[in-house]
């Protein structure tokens, strides 16, 4: 199958295409420069160099695929309209990337015994509410001949498949912990987050390219952690002693209100059976805290 692939020099998007090319697929990634589409290109796979803001570059590439995944961006609602707009009626499958923040409730570490089920989602806060309504619109793709589907990760852990790049919430952990001699997490930690491992995560995507239903929201988990049980596990990692708690205003300006409110100060406690039951998905790797204490560092 010959697949077009936005987000290939990222860590979601690059470990996808390699997952993709391992399996035998022919994979066209979008890079924005020379430098990662050489990247790609020993990696066994085509590139192409531009932007989102690229409309008529994606809608070529939608075109002549197969196949398109968007691994981009969750928020870039001109990029989702350009590939839907070249895909409608072709029935080929589109498969969009978001994140579960979109029910993250910003609760500054502390917890939470609110689980969301795919079929059962709340409204949306101001902040995600962007994100969502981009959600909707490739979901209501598959009533103009769209095999669309949105696949709303977890916080993803493990090492990139391909091209290296770290993943979004607990490399930042780790960083600050290397600047400072301190592990710490936003108030408390108590916050909990679904999570899955990078390999099962691309696993995913391959059974979605050829077992999708058209419209399907995936929620992609296989465990959780609160963030003082992951930060715990980095201390013993790092021989740093105990993690300790960090006021919001501190971690904001560590890495920002998106960051610190939602990626690592939120809860976002999920289930997905969809992937499960429609996709035959079984993932593999089910212990963040495990993976942490012997892999990560």
């Amino acid at each position: 199958m010959n697949v077009f692939i936005t987000g290939a020099a990222g860590f979601i998007g690059g470990s996808i295409a390699t997952g993709l090319v391992q399996a035998g697929h022919n994979v066209t990634g979008l890079v924005r420069s020379a430098e990662q589409a050489d990247e790609l290109k020993a990696l066994g796979m085509n590139a192409v160099i531009g932007t989102l803001e690229d409309s008529q570059l994606l809608a070529d590439q939608a075109r002549v695929a197969d196949a398109v995944i968007n691994a981009a961006s969750s928020d870039h609602r001109g990029a989702v309209e350009a590939l839907l707009g070249a895909l409608r009626g072709s029935g080929k499958v589109f498969l969009h990337t978001s994140g579960s923040s979109i029910v993250g409730d910003a609760s500054g570490g502390k917890s939470s015994d609110d689980i969301y089920y795919e079929d059962n989602l709340p409204e949306p806060t101001v902040d995600k509410a962007d994100r969502v309504a981009i959600d909707n619109l490739v979901l209501a793709a598959a009533q103009d001949g769209v095999n669309s589907a949105v696949i709303c990760n977890t916080l993803i852990y493990g090492h990139s498949l391909g091209v290296k790049r770290d993943s979004v919430q607990l490399p930042r952990l780790l960083k600050q912990a290397r600047k400072s001699g301190v592990v710490r997490h936003v108030g408390t930690g108590q916050n909990i987050w679904s999570n899955v491992h990078i390999e099962d995560v691309v696993a995913l995507y391959l059974l979605a390219l050829t077992k999708n239903v058209p419209g399907t929201f995936y929620f992609v988990e296989s465990g959780e952690a609160s963030f003082i049980d992951m930060t715990t596990a980095m201390a013993e990692a790092l021989n740093l002693g105990k993690p300790q708690d960090w006021p919001l205003k501190d971690a904001e300006a560590e890495w920002g209100y998106e960051m610190a409110n939602y990626g690592l100060g939120s809860n976002s406690r999920v289930r997905g059976k969809h992937a499960r039951e429609l996709l035959g998905w079984a993932p593999k790797r089910t212990s963040v805290v495990e993976w942490i204490r012997n892999e990560m560092v």
